[in-house]
């Protein structure tokens, strides 16, 4: 593999001092760090690593290879990768190829490039590794044993590819993981992409109507914590069922084009691309803010939005404003990209924590399974997701009940 590609080497301090911080927080990953030291359940292996290139992930990364793996890692979004926590992975002797804002073209260089490690096992965000390891990067996925799934959105391609019999290799949904899902996206998303909206504005969002597109777990979580902060919320769906379920936690529910006219803020959370679009933005009233907690950049169809302004200016740092020709100013918060990475510093380590462990565990199965999954799409096993649970409980020093045997008996009984 060729040299490392880092931006500002100069940084590494100020990476491991980002790296130390988010380690205190994650106890989770401190014990399976211990574990896989002397277990070395990963010797002789090598992962590939492509999600937001953070301190959190980068301390993942860094428990992988204290299980025994050689790393490779590269981020997947060009606006989330911090610099100086690649410059301390590089110092730390992994294989790190990524930079902040560097192109669409780079990004596909640099997951290309970490596929030269030819890896067992891929962690993948949003499905790009192994899209490449199914095209143009075949001949480095031969000894691919599995990868294990972070996003929604990369489930859903999964998924898709399986269906289509075109899956070469197991991938673990890990999104689908309660100890994922009911993290991560609710309280997750719920939280740090409020934290990046208003600290990007220096606004509140008391008083607001606050459109939410998509009521996914991460919708929801948007919308639990909009109210608390006291917002008016609007949700948008095309799910009847979702649409039902935020109507009953006390959310208003409109077509998008009926909540436009009334949202102060717009916030696209589907995974889906140009949820909001050309015929959208006449609509919105002036100042309106717009984000995106979605996975892909193209949530908001900045090219019409760019198209349909006579001009675009930087109003503030990460706020981008489009004046339209009905005289409206529309307020694009960091690029349409991610919000909570592109104008914040991502979910809070203790929530990464429930799903990086997930991660380390789901690529431990993998490995241990090694020829006996089948080329499809598994579910994170049961065990593991108690296992990360109870790790968590342990952490928190909290303590639960169990059942009696007469209460087992009884609940797998149908003869009672």
């Amino acid at each position: 593999m060729q040299s490392n590609i880092i931006s500002s080497p100069e940084l590494a301090s100020q990476g491991q001092q980002k790296i130390e911080w988010v380690q205190r927080n994650m106890p989770i990953l401190n014990q399976l760090e211990d574990q896989f030291a002397q277990e070395r359940p990963f010797a002789g292996k090598r992962v590939t690593v492509c999600i937001h290139l953070e301190a959190k992930t980068a301390y993942l990364a860094l428990v992988l290879r204290a299980g025994g793996a050689t790393v490779s890692v590269t981020g997947s979004n060009p606006e989330s990768t911090k610099d100086d926590v690649v410059a301390a992975l590089a110092a730390e002797g992994l294989h790190v190829y990524a930079r902040h804002g560097a192109s669409p073209e780079e990004m596909r260089r640099y997951m290309s490039i970490v596929l030269e490690l030819q890896p067992h096992v891929v962690i993948d965000d949003g499905g790009d590794l192994v899209e490449l390891l199914h095209e143009s990067q075949r001949q480095h996925g031969e000894q691919m044993l599995g990868a294990c799934e972070e996003t929604t959105s990369g489930v859903l391609r999964a998924r898709a590819r399986a269906k289509a019999g075109q899956l070469d290799f197991p991938v673990m949904l890990v999104n689908d993981a309660r100890c994922k899902y009911l993290f991560d996206n609710v309280h997750g998303t719920g939280q740090s992409a409020w934290d990046a909206v208003m600290r990007s504005t220096n606004l509140v969002l008391a008083g607001k109507t606050v459109v939410i597109i998509g009521y996914g777990w991460g919708g929801e979580g948007c919308a639990l914590r909009a109210q608390g902060l006291g917002a008016n919320v609007v949700v948008c769906e095309v799910d009847p069922v979702k649409a039902a379920d935020a109507m009953m936690n006390g959310c208003r529910v409109l077509p998008l084009r009926d909540a436009c006219p009334i949202a102060d803020v717009v916030l696209t959370v589907t995974g889906g691309r140009h949820t909001l679009c050309r015929e959208h933005f006449p609509l919105l009233k002036n100042n309106a803010l717009l984000a995106n907690a979605g996975h892909f950049w193209e949530e908001i169809d900045v090219e019409s939005l760019a198209e349909i302004s006579k001009e675009r200016r930087e109003l503030y740092t990460n706020i981008e404003g489009f004046h339209l020709s009905n005289g409206n100013w529309l307020n694009l918060l960091g690029g349409g990209n991610i919000v909570n990475i592109a104008c914040g510093d991502g979910h809070p380590a203790e929530i990464m924590d429930t799903s990086f462990a997930l991660q380390a565990l789901s690529t431990r199965y993998v490995v241990q399974q090694a020829g006996r999954l089948a080329a499809d799409c598994h579910p994170v096993p049961t065990e593991i997701d108690e296992q990360v649970a109870r790790l968590k409980l342990k952490a928190a020093g909290v303590s639960i009940d169990t059942l009696t045997q007469e209460q087992q008996n009884y609940l797998a009984n149908w003869q009672v």
